[in-house]
């Protein structure tokens, strides 16, 4: 059915992908200008659910919790949409998620409007509305029995704040994409006939089957709720329809359609597609908190709809555009409140909420077709920091296609990030992807990469393992010269050490224990969640959780590998570069003179001499200096052998898989990282920013771009599966020209091609800017940078955070 509109010829414009149209527009707009608030309603609700259930076993409870949410929440149509769906009582407000912790919420009830970056509002009824259901949730959520569940061997940890664990006790996993192929083919009433064809098989005399039971019933009670909560939209609707203008309407009429319809059947159209993948994407993360809850190919599973509807006549592209940045700016509705604490690594509220274009088909073929060009498009009108757009590189990407994904990054929102199929799918299939399935991944979140629909929880985002903070307890005999406290058995004291290879044992020694460490407190807090808060629809829509009988925490995954967060990868390669050349080799500096300027900040004049010199002198990681990039990859490697070792809650349960590696996807928190390590070998001062993901240090890749891809390529990219994060800047007139926009091709098509790149994303905007809008944040309202493996608004940003990105190199090809 075609969509009638009055405003449906586009903005005149001479831009390469042309405007919004008036309407998008105007929606656009509205969403930017709402101020974030703190929304208390979910929580009201969650609690009278899990009050109202306490003796339900915990699938059970979370089922009866999100049908009371979605049957009893506000919901409301904007004037401009045509996609209907809200996660809170008002657009871009943050609900609260108690039986995750209510914890830093009523630390920061007073704060959260006076925060540097990530500013929410709240109001004084919300506060008290919170405070209200304060006492039921003490020591009764996630994170109060996670930290029960931490033996006393890692409370050091904990106490410090080594592993940034703190987003982790605090909310869901998500990183994942469920599979929406399915859920359009078959809608939600087929998965409803699976189950109850599951549950009639059980033999009830096994007792595993009185689990299996239960969460199939489970899954029963939360698809009808999504039935519900659609059918709430296309009653609102029709309702509204009544005293609507002719033009209002026809659209509301159509959205009552839609809504009796998806996502409980099957889709026919591709308004019917694009409301029935927001839906579930919506509800998942009503149902949980877990971000980089991520679309998928988006452009694979979506196209048939298109194409049908255009042979049809059903639709226009331009019809399709609007209804894909309708969808890109409801993306942006859904918002999350951290901890200030966890602002510190996710700067600027983002959801990571990833749409994958590109790559190639199951049949190796090149995967590109009419609808990646309209989400190209589509994402350039809209220009927003949500969804994340990512781009599947291989050789025989579509030249045409290249072109204009350079053209979008031109517009200088960091998008779109490219993954590189060429070391993905051959890595995926070493460790046991099918090569279907392989051929078939997509990015979630930021960098990392996961089959859709068939992996579990966080491909990446559990431990962070901050590298130079490593070294430095490695050279201080196992202590923390932060915190004076012993984190490991001693090594020996650097001072004391007789050889560069008695630190490089010392090293390999101190990062296989905390990485020993690390994983018992993933495995503590992974069995909290698996025993008090799964996820009922996640688990569904996610093979074979249905077949298996179990969630996701419990196995019911495919495949299910995850990976921490390596954070300093280049401070640690020019650390050791410095200390090898000047202290050991060279002798220009002793062992006791740089430990003196290390605890007094390069304070010294001699402290000072030596910072100059290790600056100056030594070859830095990031310019193709073999010295440098071999001194990191074998010390990275200590960690990437170690973490293989050791299994997760899942290994055995199922899934292929049940095991860890390693990632760089350090998002932002080199900064806040960077906060708790004083100065490092490398001539980095205290408390200030480390670099991020693999990327060099701010300034010290001299060189120019072919050799920090040429560096980064030394790194083990085969066995860094949880995403290889490279960010790029370059000054917007780097790419004026249609020559250098090729001799950029040219370098992303060597990067991938011959040097087996993984990921590379580029900031194409000028120091200059980035300075002007910290001054004066009012001129660049609209300016979004990218901050890691996602892009932020600039002035969302905290100023540490908007510090580091204007530091970083500015490249020119």
């Amino acid at each position: 059915m075609t969509i009638q509109t009055k405003e449906r010829t586009p903005i005149e414009s001479t831009s390469h992908f042309g405007h919004l149209t008036s309407r998008m527009n105007e929606y656009r707009e509205s969403v930017l200008n709402k101020k974030p608030y703190i929304c208390a309603e979910r929580a009201l609700l969650a609690t009278e659910a899990y009050k109202e259930h306490q003796n339900q076993p915990s699938v059970m409870k979370r089922a009866l919790m999100l049908k009371n949410i979605l049957e009893k929440m506000s919901i409301y149509i904007e004037d401009e949409t045509m996609i209907v769906g809200n996660q809170a009582a008002s657009n871009k407000d943050a609900p609260i998620f108690p039986e995750y912790t209510l914890e830093f919420v009523l630390n920061e009830l007073d704060l959260f409007e006076k925060r540097d970056g990530d500013v929410f509002y709240i109001t004084e009824k919300t506060k008290d509305d919170l405070r209200s259901i304060a006492s039921f949730w003490e020591n009764n959520n996630l994170r109060a029995k996670a930290g029960a569940l931490l033996p006393d061997e890692v409370s050091v940890f904990m106490e410090t704040g080594f592993f940034g664990m703190e987003g982790k006790m605090n909310s869901g996993d998500a990183h994942l994409a469920v599979d929406y192929q399915q859920v359009l083919a078959i809608g939600l009433k087929g998965y409803k006939e699976r189950t109850v064809q599951a549950k009639a098989a059980l033999d009830l005399t096994v007792p595993e089957s009185i689990d299996k039971y239960h969460f199939y019933n489970a899954i029963l009670i939360v698809l009808d709720a999504v039935k519900t909560y659609a059918e709430r939209f296309a009653t609102l609707a029709k309702e509204l329809a009544e005293t609507a203008t002719p033009e209002r309407k026809a659209q509301l009429l159509e959205i009552s359609r839609v809504c009796r319809k998806v996502p409980n059947q099957p889709a026919d159209t591709f308004l019917e597609a694009i409301q029935s993948v927001w839906f579930i994407q919506l509800i998942l993360q009503i149902e949980s908190n877990g971000h980089s809850l991520s679309y998928g190919r988006f452009d694979q599973y979506m196209y048939p709809y298109l194409k049908a509807d255009l042979e049809l006549g059903n639709i226009t592209e331009d019809e399709a555009v609007e209804l894909l940045t309708n969808l890109w700016i409801k993306t942006l509705t859904i918002n999350k409140v951290r901890s200030q604490a966890h602002t510190f690594s996710s700067a600027g509220s983002p959801l990571y909420q990833n749409v994958t274009i590109g790559g190639q088909t199951k049949d190796k073929k090149d995967a590109v077709n009419p609808l990646s060009y309209l989400v190209l498009r589509s994402v350039a009108q809209t220009k927003l920091p949500q969804p994340n757009l990512s781009v599947r590189y291989h050789a025989g990407l579509d030249s045409h296609f290249m072109n204009e994904c350079i053209e979008v990054m031109k517009l200088g929102f960091g998008m779109p990030a490219f993954n590189n199929d060429e070391i993905i799918i051959p890595s995926f299939i070493k460790i046991g992807v099918s090569e279907e399935d392989a051929y078939n991944y997509s990015a979630i979140g930021c960098v990392e990469t996961a089959v859709p629909g068939k992996w579990g929880y966080r491909c990446t985002g559990m431990s962070y393992m901050n590298f130079p903070k490593i070294l430095m307890i490695a050279m201080n005999d196992g202590i923390d010269p932060v915190s004076g406290k012993r984190f490991v058995k001693g090594h020996g004291h650097f001072t004391a050490m007789d050889s560069f290879e008695e630190l490089q044992e010392a090293w390999d020694k101190t990062v296989r224990e905390l990485t020993r460490m690390s994983v018992i407190v993933e495995n503590a807090i992974d069995i909290g969640l698996e025993r008090d808060v799964p996820d009922i629809l996640c688990s569904a829509l996610t093979e074979d959780c249905i077949g298996r009988g179990k969630t996701l925490k419990e196995g019911g995954a495919v495949y299910d590998f995850i990976s921490g967060l390596q954070v300093g990868i280049a401070n640690l390669a020019d650390s050791l570069a410095a200390i090898k050349q000047l202290v050991f080799e060279e002798q220009k500096v002793t062992q006791e003179e740089l430990w003196e300027a290390l605890m007094t900040d390069y304070k010294s004049e001699r402290s000072k001499e030596i910072q100059q010199m290790i600056l100056q002198d030594v070859p830095k990681y990031g310019n193709d200096e073999d010295y440098t990039d071999q001194l990191v990859t074998k010390a990275y490697d200590s960690y990437i052998e170690e973490v293989k070792k050791y299994p997760s809650t899942r290994f055995g349960r199922g899934p292929i898989g049940g095991t860890r590696y390693s990632g760089t996807s350090s998002i932002s928190a080199n900064v806040g990282q960077g906060k708790g390590t004083m100065a490092t070998p490398d001539g980095r001062n205290a408390w200030v920013p480390l670099a991020e993901g693999c990327s060099p240090s701010h300034n010290m890749d001299t060189n120019g771009p072919t050799s920090v891809l040429k560096s980064v390529s030394k790194l083990r990219t085969d066995e860094i599966l949880g995403g290889v994060l490279l960010n790029q800047k370059v000054n917007p007139q780097t790419l004026a020209k249609e020559e250098d926009k090729q001799k950029l091709i040219l370098l992303l098509r060597t990067f991938f091609n011959r040097l087996h790149g993984y990921h590379i994303q580029y900031n194409v905007v000028s120091r200059e800017t980035l300075i002007d809008a910290q001054k004066n944040p009012e001129k660049h309202r609209d300016l979004i940078v990218r901050v890691a493996g996602y892009s932020a608004f600039f002035n969302a940003l905290s100023k540490a955070t908007q510090d580091d990105i204007i530091a970083r190199t500015e490249h020119a090809l």
